[in-house]
């Protein structure tokens, strides 16, 4: 008699509503995280599929820009501002500053490494590919076909009064690109003295470029380290 079990305890299945809850409160963590993984890879889908797109625009923007860009890379620059900033948005006019100091920066032809810089913050990898593809085909074929046919046209007054207005024309251009990076540059003391110097050194002194830039660098960080020092004191 008294071995007996009461009802409801021991043998049956427990029915409690805090492991109720905790059951129903797990499963909706597990619905949330399921949920969380799927927008995830819908915005990650989305963002590729949004790269993409750009992919096709950019090999012809840049191909368009070496085809029709005479006098080197100064002279790409302006047309990539027109480009790229203006007509596709895809950089800013900060972009184009940030661009003409790091391909200055770096090994390789301007218009180049400005090329792959676009196309990267535009379109990951491939769109550093094909932006550089784009630029460097024009002039391929151009050289390719200007190789077999200089020597007989280049003596030609023609061909010769054509290349003095192409020079002309590139001055310009390289003239429009200075004074629109002035534009967008911070007006200061040091920024102007920095220009000066820069120029003399270069025009002058003859010094490295690759020296006179990572100088530049250097009084740069100095400079803006030290005023924020005196701004936060």
């Amino acid at each position: 008699m008294s071995g007996g079990t009461a009802p409801g305890h021991g043998s049956g299945p427990d029915c409690s509503p805090d492991k109720e809850s905790t059951e129903s409160t797990m499963e909706n963590d597990q619905t949330m995280k399921g949920e969380n993984i799927m927008e995830n890879d819908q915005t990650i889908k989305a963002g590729g599929t949004r790269e993409s797109s750009k992919l096709l625009p950019l090999f012809l923007t840049f191909l368009k820009i070496g085809a029709f860009t005479f006098g080197g890379g100064y002279a790409m620059i302006p047309l990539i501002q027109k480009e790229v900033v203006e007509k596709q948005k895809w950089i800013s006019d900060q972009d184009i500053l940030e661009i003409v100091a790091i391909a200055e920066s770096t090994p390789g032809p301007i218009a180049i490494n400005a090329a792959t810089f676009v196309g990267y913050r535009t379109a990951g990898i491939a769109g550093a590919f094909l932006a550089t593809l784009g630029v460097v085909l024009p002039s391929f074929f151009i050289i390719l076909g200007i190789s077999f046919v200089l020597r007989q046209f280049q003596e030609q007054k023609m061909v010769q009064y054509a290349f003095q207005g192409i020079r002309a024309g590139v001055l310009a251009l390289i003239a429009k690109a200075c004074f629109s990076m002035y534009k967008q540059s911070p007006k200061s003391g040091i920024a102007y003295g920095i220009m000066v110097t820069a120029l003399i050194c270069v025009a002058f002194f003859q010094v490295n470029v690759l020296l006179v830039i990572a100088g530049c660098a250097c009084v740069g960080l100095i400079s803006s380290i030290l005023a924020e020092r005196r701004h936060g004191t």
